[in-house]
């Protein structure tokens, strides 16, 4: 029996798209503070809020949107997102001023919230259900390379270039994006009004948010990867080493996630779930214990295999488990749990360094993985192999 295709023409635009807006968020989150000290005279505490902000912006759309999907679509609500991206990535030229930027980055995020929760939603719609595993992993490779390719871009042009002609740049890449969902076709079912009573507002999809409390917890773990990387390199004399951190990262995803979203499909979540976090744990291990360039790397690419792995399978199974007339709402929570264990992750756990270290910090993370893996447990996994043994 031949495959049910995966790469269809909406995929594909999806794809792309996805990748643009992701890029385009990238080249901005690592060089918005930078900006924002050079441009203003602030401090650093206050340059972190002006990238921050944009977590909370994108938080706030996520929850807006998921309710949304049911009463008006996925696709018109990626139009609205696209519409709300490309004013205000347009209105950094004219944020002359600390107070209109942060406004700026709070809108700039609110419509990152609104337009990604729509995509995610539309792109486990145009894959088939019997691959949705390996399709989302496929998908979520666009964001994974813009993860790894903006903040290099980002860095190695502004060696050449001044901040408005990056905002230029960012511009006429989601100018490029808006393009493409111009020619999506896929969309959800949405209810009828007429003979359907309105559904209540629910910002969460229950039966996925017993799994967004194990995403909440390792985007946790990982936002002190994302927050304090570069301080610890710093702090280690491994600044050099640390520039390819994300790199290998990103190699590895891009080998296994297409792997192991295959077997999801074939033997379940628990076959890569279980391995992935452990492997996550002694990545954190190794970095707790890291005193050359070596073990960074080694870090980097366990690091990339288990929290790589762990994220798009849970976003898998986010949608699997939900109704499939919530499927949006399920994405939505999947990326609620996400962007909130990732914003406020750091804010949190940074209140260890002074006390533990970074290298302490890192080592302690095995212990929320260790959570996390217990929650999962409890949650989903015991009920998965209690019906493969069945």
């Amino acid at each position: 029996m031949a495959k049910e295709r995966l790469w269809t023409k909406d995929f594909i635009i999806i794809f792309i798209f996805n990748f643009f807006i992701m890029l385009a968020m990238f080249l901005l989150m690592v060089t918005i503070s930078g900006y924002a000290v050079d441009e203003f005279g602030i401090s650093t505490s206050t340059a972190g809020l002006v990238a921050g902000i944009f977590i909370v912006g994108s938080l706030i759309g996520r929850i807006l949107t998921g309710h949304q999907l049911s009463l008006i679509g996925a696709r018109k609500i990626m139009y609205i997102g696209t519409v709300m991206f490309v004013i205000t990535y347009g209105l950094y030229f004219i944020a002359d001023n600390l107070t209109l930027l942060l406004i700026v980055r709070f809108f700039n995020g609110l419509s990152n919230g609104v337009a990604t929760t729509a995509v995610g939603t539309l792109a486990a719609l145009a894959l088939p259900q019997s691959r949705r595993g390996e399709g989302i992993s496929y998908f979520s490779l666009s964001f994974v390379i813009a993860t790894a390719l903006g903040p290099f871009m980002a860095f190695y042009l502004l060696q050449f270039i001044e901040y408005q002609m990056l905002f230029l740049i960012v511009f006429v890449l989601v100018l490029t994006a808006s393009v493409f969902t111009l020619f999506v076709r896929t969309d959800n079912t949405t209810v009828n009004l007429e003979k359907e009573p309105k559904p209540k507002f629910e910002w969460i999809d229950k039966k996925a948010m017993p799994v967004g409390i194990v995403v909440l917890l390792i985007c946790m773990a990982y936002s002190t990867v994302l927050s304090f990387i570069a301080l610890f390199a710093e702090e280690q004399s491994l600044v050099a080493a640390s520039s390819y951190f994300f790199l290998v990262y990103a190699i590895v995803i891009l080998i296994t996630r297409p792997i192991t979203g295959r077997i999801m499909d074939q033997r379940g979540a628990n076959v890569v779930m279980y391995p992935s976090l452990i492997v996550l744990a002694i990545g954190y291990l190794v970095l707790g214990q890291t005193g050359s360039g070596f073990m960074l790397l080694l870090a980097g690419v366990l690091i990339g295999f288990g929290y790589g792995n762990f994220q798009s399978i849970s976003q898998a199974l986010c949608i699997k488990i939900a109704d499939a007339k919530n499927v949006g709402l399920a994405t939505s929570t999947y990326f609620i749990a996400l962007d909130f264990g990732l914003g406020v992750g750091s804010y949190i756990l940074g209140v260890l360094v002074p006390t533990l270290g970074y290298s302490g910090l890192y080592s302690s993370m095995v212990v929320l993985v260790a959570l996390g893996i217990l929650v999962y447990y409890i949650v989903y996994g015991r009920y998965e192999s209690r019906k493969q043994r069945i």
